[in-house]
């Protein structure tokens, strides 16, 4: 198993594999507890020393199984990641019953890693005007929080501010071999090399979708590495970075902690051969898409309430990872119905200001015709 070369401060080092309880395994819309144990169970038998929850997860449910199964275990043999849920925080006051309530989910006196949870500009502005920096010092002080950073949602001159601001003891970025131009992205990356954060990274297969890629498009990398499975590259492309300190992996099934655990453990990086198949599988799957939206939003506000840029962006996205569940979801699940592409009344006005040229209104009959195919 790979360990971080960080976090002195820590009697145990953070594995490079951590544990990203957001996606345990369910029963009746709550958490399997049995399958649960038995997955962190293997997982800490097998070396993996950090887990990664929030306030958020699981319905509020995830910081409560996960103290009650790391419990049993000594304390200073694992690290516990959570996360100030900034987007509900209303006052100090506020964030001071959050944080000891987590104390008590987790069964535990202090944080290994505690993050202000998803820092775009708004949350972040919360976070100033709040003096919640100051407080979360004051718990560093009195060695309730070891290591104190962020999570990070928005675009990269957010992250620049946010990055710069104080010495961080790490941050946590999505990041993959698709992502490398959106939200932090590389230079995002880079960044915080430079300043010496250490990063410890979600979302290193897109929610799954790395791992379940059109077999069309993975030929190459089965020739290279028969035994491997696809899920393994973009871990690996990750392992090549020597800054990517912890890899979250939410993992629901016992074979996907399986298949991480046989990557971890060999802790190969990529060679340059290899490094070139993922730039041409990334160059492949972008060439996919079916319009060249690049979300730039100068088509809104739409007059009649279409969300152009997320039809689109949720449509782009099916034609690269052929992902029809996930596509139904986003579309019909986690977008408003009256932001939905027939809404489209034709009116033109997108059009004329797309930098792009793109046709929208055609495409918009398309991604609608597309949805309801898929949903059908």
């Amino acid at each position: 198993m790979l360990y971080s070369d960080n976090f002195s401060n820590l009697k145990t080092a953070p594995s490079r594999l951590g544990y990203g309880c957001m996606r345990f395994p369910t029963k009746d819309g709550k958490i399997d507890m049995e399958k649960t144990e038995a997955l962190l169970d293997k997982a800490y038998a097998s070396g993996v020393t950090y887990y990664d929850t929030a306030w958020f997860y699981h319905g509020g449910e995830s910081e409560v199984a996960v103290g009650k199964i790391m419990s049993k275990y000594p304390r200073d043999t694992y690290n516990l990641a959570t996360k100030l849920p900034m987007s509900i925080i209303t006052s100090r006051d506020h964030a001071v019953e959050i944080f000891a309530k987590q104390l008590e989910k987790l069964q535990t006196d202090h944080f290994d890693f505690y993050l202000l949870h998803c820092l775009d500009k708004n949350n972040w502005a919360k976070v100033k005007e709040m003096d919640i920096l100051s407080l979360l010092d004051e718990y560093k002080a009195e060695g309730k929080i070891v290591n104190l950073g962020f999570s990070f949602h928005d675009e990269y001159q957010v992250f620049e501010e946010i990055a710069t601001a104080r010495k961080w003891d790490f941050c946590q970025i999505q990041y993959n071999y698709m992502d490398t131009e959106e939200q932090a992205g590389d230079k995002g990356y880079e960044l915080v090399k430079e300043l010496g954060i250490p990063v410890v990274i979600m979302e290193p297969l897109r929610g799954g979708t790395l791992a379940n890629l059109p077999e069309d498009t993975t030929t190459k990398l089965r020739e290279a590495r028969p035994d491997a499975s696809v899920a393994s590259w973009a871990m690996r492309w990750l392992i090549s970075k020597d800054n990517c300190k912890v890899i979250l992996s939410g993992m629901t099934e016992m074979d996907q902690l399986e298949d991480n655990l046989k990557t971890f453990d060999a802790g190969e990086p990529l060679n340059d051969c290899e490094q070139q198949l993922v730039k041409d599988l990334a160059t492949t799957l972008r060439a996919r898409v079916f319009n060249g939206c690049t979300g730039c939003s100068y088509c809104m506000p739409c007059p009649a309430g279409v969300n152009i840029p997320r039809n689109f962006r949720i449509w782009n996205e099916y034609g690269m990872y052929g992902n029809r569940w996930g596509t139904v979801w986003n579309y019909f699940s986690n977008m408003d119905e009256s932001a939905h592409a027939d809404h489209c009344v034709k009116c033109g006005a997108c059009e004329k200001a797309c930098p792009q040229h793109i046709n929208i209104r055609e495409d918009l009959v398309r991604v609608s015709e597309t949805m309801n195919s898929l949903k059908g």
